[in-house]
């Protein structure tokens, strides 16, 4: 059967060895290509890359010349054949020259789609690896909107907890001020289940119809309040992008701020509250404030174990469905162990301490990827967001009378 090759190139400001990371680390590949992957980079060694459409590749590595040439076999789901992928790397005095072939790509009407998208796929994705080489920026998230939402846990006991007809699709846990999903009048515990006319089953469903527009663009959502459907029209966000000092130590000061205020703010919440209000849950299924402050504490652990993969370059894919942060036995479990009001408080200030503590010891080489770098400054410097969005959550669980 006939094949033909397709080639492109992109010429990158950025050393070779750093391009060549970016095509043999799991981290890396995520941060410009993909949503999660696995890279064992030796010959023989497994490569699987995941993308949020549901579209996956797997393969192993057949060659592999540190800085100069990357060479993988690729089987994508629902391709009728094995493909391969060559990377050529030529350093130049003003960047890196990136020369990607991919070979064996049979003619016919079996293939044209994936020739298509084979066309379409590498050169996007080049261009957002010379963007997060030289910039640090990912295109994909950059040019992507925001609702203003955060994402609960949603299950069936949640579904029948909240007299919900569904178990599948996004549970609201909070909306941010000023945001598009605010001016629509959604509400913690909504569950939405459509928007722009797709299913919304989780968190990449929701993140693949966001990847289609662009801020200002109105989109209809369908969602339930309890056992009542709703549909509302709803203007996309800009997404905020925050300045991301360029050295570790400039970052640990910004982070050190910013958690200052936004532990000024959590801490006036209780702020004459008594222990027995700080446990009282407004109904049956919902946080206490304690129980809401352990939650950020196990954000905030989250981060730690976040930071500590990046550090070892082997960065693990969670589903963000899972919600670690959010698994009552574990707020449970930290109520239990940090009983008052303040012991939260004060635990909740000393992992923050040791967050700042781990963003100022950055090594140099770590900053140097400035991908890997942006992410970790543009996450912790908004994470007040977050914060801010539980503290109306707080005031109401110490405000309700009765309780439970």
């Amino acid at each position: 059967m006939a094949t033909r090759n397709l080639k492109f190139t992109r010429r990158v400001n950025a050393p070779a060895a750093q391009v060549y990371r970016a095509f043999t680390s799991s981290t890396a590949l995520r941060e410009w290509f993909c949503n999660a992957a696995q890279a064992d980079a030796r010959v023989g060694g497994r490569l699987y890359l995941w993308w949020s459409s549901g579209y996956y590749t797997a393969g192993e590595f057949t060659a592999l010349t540190p800085n100069q040439r990357i060479a993988f076999t690729w089987q994508g789901r629902g391709e009728p054949g094995l493909t391969r992928v060559v990377v050529t790397l030529t350093e130049k005095p003003d960047g890196t020259r990136v020369s990607v072939r991919h070979t064996g790509v049979a003619v016919g009407k079996a293939w044209t789609k994936a020739t298509q998208e084979f066309s379409s796929g590498w050169q996007s994705a080049l261009e957002n690896l010379q963007a997060t080489l030289e910039t640090g920026l990912d295109l994909r998230f950059t040019r992507r909107p925001m609702l203003g939402i955060n994402v609960g846990i949603l299950n069936a006991k949640e579904a029948k907890k909240l007299r919900v007809p569904v178990s599948v699709g996004i549970r609201l846990d909070g909306v941010g001020e000023g945001t598009g999903a605010q001016a629509a009048d959604l509400r913690t515990d909504d569950v939405i289940v459509k928007m722009g006319g797709k299913p919304i089953t989780g968190y990449t469903s929701l993140a693949n119809v966001l990847q289609t527009h662009r801020a200002g663009d109105e989109l209809t959502v369908v969602f339930y309040r309890g056992a009542k459907k709703h549909t509302v029209k709803m203007q996309l966000s800009a997404r905020p992008l925050p300045e991301v000092p360029p050295t570790a130590p400039a970052l640990a000061d910004a982070v050190r701020a910013s958690y200052a205020e936004q532990f000024a703010e959590l801490a006036e919440c209780f702020d004459g509250v008594s222990e027995a209000e700080a446990e009282r849950c407004p109904k049956p299924g919902e946080w206490s404030a304690k129980e809401t402050l352990a939650h950020l504490i196990a954000g905030e652990r989250d981060n730690h174990a976040w930071l500590s993969d990046l550090l070892n370059d082997a960065e693990r894919w969670y589903d963000n469905n899972d919600a670690f942060d959010n698994v009552p036995a574990r707020l449970t479990a930290m109520v239990q162990a940090y009983p008052s009001i303040a012991d939260l408080l004060s635990e909740f200030k000393r992992v923050q301490t040791e967050t700042v503590a781990i963003i100022a010891a950055l090594p140099k080489a770590f900053v140097a990827h400035k991908a890997t770098y942006w992410r970790v400054g543009a996450n912790l410097l908004q994470a007040n967001v977050h914060t801010r969005a539980h503290l109306p959550q707080i005031r109401t669980a110490v405000e309700t009378p009765g309780g439970v």
